[in-house]
């Protein structure tokens, strides 16, 4: 909290307080009619707005993708040139946002505070994602074949199922993957590194953020995916899909290379 020295106010944020003494020195402030938001400058407040508007201003050259702040569309290039320019001080790992490395290390630190209301699991960056895994909501939709996704990037890489692109090859063995992430899992079969170990058993794994996090779930008891038509409980988003057939009557899809004749 910071105060005015003029009137004793209390702002939040460091912002609020440099904002509030052009008051007193009789310069104007613009604030925005949508949410009240007070700005120095009018061209803060026209680009400030179209939060509010929707409107998309600023594109991308080299993919077309639109954002109402250039400095964001700046930002973005980076994923197609691939300048890292943040490295972490304790493990050396690059990215290419400020943000994305705060973000990181935390896995160092252990940071984790933001906790989900309906579960009490903690988070080491504030967001309404992980609220989707209680609602069930997927406001992602493929418009190919109507599949829903939690999550915007989600969506992206199974748009890729749709165009058959896989940019990102192995240099060990050549194999083609739709994501970079799905590349630096694979590399784990070469490498047979397994950096993630569970805390209470010691059993290691190549993936933090999926397999790790299930397999904890067998010590804690936690089942956060709920059935919204019988409410039963599931550890795993697949089990909860499974599930969901009984209700639904769907039949699972399945290859013909797994079908096995009977003679």
């Amino acid at each position: 909290m910071e105060d005015c020295q003029h009137c004793g106010c209390l702002f939040c944020t460091s912002r609020d307080p440099v904002v509030h003494q052009h008051s007193h020195a009789g310069e104007r402030i613009y604030n925005c009619h949508f949410c009240k938001k007070p700005f120095i400058h009018l061209h803060q407040l026209k680009t400030h707005q179209w939060v509010h508007t929707g409107e998309k201003p600023f594109s991308c050259v080299q993919c077309g993708k639109h954002s109402s702040q250039s400095s964001h569309i700046k930002r973005h290039m980076s994923v197609h040139t691939g300048e890292k320019r943040y490295s972490c001080s304790l493990c050396r790992k690059r990215f290419s946002q400020a943000c994305s490395l705060k973000v990181h290390q935390a896995v160092h630190t252990g940071e984790r505070p933001y906790s989900c209301t309906k579960c009490g699991k903690s988070f080491s960056v504030l967001g309404n994602l992980h609220q989707r895994v209680h609602t069930g909501e997927r406001p992602y939709t493929c418009p190919h074949c109507g599949k829903g996704f939690a999550q915007p990037n989600n969506l992206r890489v199974h748009l890729l199922i749709h165009t058959g692109e896989r940019r990102y090859r192995c240099t060990l063995c050549g194999k083609s993957f739709i994501s970079s992430s799905h590349l630096k899992r694979h590399r784990t079969v070469h490498t047979q590194e397994k950096p993630y170990s569970c805390s209470r058993c010691g059993q290691s794994f190549s993936q933090m953020c999926s397999v790790l996090e299930i397999h904890q779930r067998v010590h804690t008891g936690e089942k956060p995916f709920s059935c919204s038509t019988c409410g039963k409980t599931f550890s795993e988003a697949g089990n909860l899909r499974k599930h969901q057939r009984v209700h639904t009557g769907e039949k699972p899809f399945i290859k013909k290379n797994k079908l096995s004749v009977i003679s």
